[in-house]
């Protein structure tokens, strides 16, 4: 599966697109410099009920965007 289906298909399960969870891991602080990936896989795992691969699509998305280390 592409990195793209796997965006889709996040947002087709969750009804909330892979950026909204990227701006809402930030007002929660969970990205910023330092930050690393695990509680946000954590987090989006527990609020979203993702997979560990589909958790992690969303990670490289915020490490595309420079939000994690």
């Amino acid at each position: 599966m592409t990195f793209e289906a796997y965006l889709t298909n996040i947002e087709k399960q969750t009804g909330v697109s892979p950026e909204e969870m990227v701006r809402i891991a930030t007002e929660k602080g969970l990205t910023g410099a330092g930050k690393k990936s695990r509680p946000a896989i954590d987090w989006l795992m527990a609020e979203y009920k993702l997979s560990n691969a589909y958790a992690m699509a969303v990670i490289r998305l915020m490490r595309n965007k420079g939000l994690l280390d």
